[in-house]
């Protein structure tokens, strides 16, 4: 888990960098991910992490929040925010003002829609369906742009980082928790797990680290969780 404040300079020399990537980038193409989330598997996330589909489920939400430091009536951004479950849990339980969630997959966001709308909340959320590097929200625009375990589907994670740093205002805050590389990941290995997750690519905790200096941010936070390391061994 991550959060960083922004500041209006950016790096003009950024750190190149060096990731485990998947072989067979066709795999995880945007294409598959739309397919993955607009049918069975779908279902299979919702009955494995609920109808929020929320990884770590709102506690792990509410912590991050804290300790990033946002407070109530705060005006937020979500970048691949799924059927807004992570949004929900902000604005029900953290007090966040507004939230608006950016995702490309058309059938979860109609979703979203619907489950925002049944929870009294469609005037504090928006979602837009649309590639989250593509989102046409307008620059320092958002208190804090938040995520949960959705940037692992983008190969070229400087580029969201990038938006997310472009979206949020001057001293604003960056939050979010992804899949990371852990320690002693073989070659072997990673092919396998990238493969049936879907991902493209796989960065370190210090590769993260890295994209945020490189748009500008301040990292406060950058620590490995471990939590999900069972589920994978």
């Amino acid at each position: 888990r991550f959060w960083a404040q922004a500041s209006s300079r950016r790096n003009s020399t950024p750190t190149p960098l060096a990731m485990k990537l998947l072989s067979d980038q066709t795999a995880a193409s945007f294409e598959v991910v739309q397919e993955c989330y607009s049918g069975p598997e779908q279902g299979i996330w919702e009955l494995t992490m609920g109808k929020q589909v929320d990884m770590g489920g709102a506690s792990s939400t509410m912590e991050l929040v804290q300790k990033a430091g946002v407070g109530p009536g705060a005006n937020g951004v979500d970048l691949g925010c799924n059927n807004g479950g992570g949004m929900r849990c902000l604005v029900r339980l953290c007090g966040v003002g507004s939230m608006t969630g950016v995702d490309i997959a058309k059938k979860v966001v109609e979703t979203g829609i619907e489950r925002t709308a049944e929870e009294g909340l469609s005037d504090k959320i928006a979602f837009v369906n649309a590639n989250a590097l593509q989102s046409g929200l307008p620059d320092a625009s958002a208190d804090f742009v938040y995520s949960k375990d959705a940037w692992c589907y983008l190969p070229d994670k400087q580029l969201i980082v990038d938006q997310a740093a472009r979206i949020v205002k001057p001293g604003g805050k960056i939050l979010f928790t992804d899949w990371i590389e852990g320690e002693g990941l073989s070659d072997e290995e990673a092919q396998r797990f990238l493969r049936l997750m879907k991902f493209p690519a796989i960065p370190t905790l210090a590769e993260y680290a890295k994209m945020l200096e490189n748009a500008g941010c301040t990292v406060k936070l950058a620590e490995n969780s471990r939590r999900f390391r069972p589920a994978m061994d």
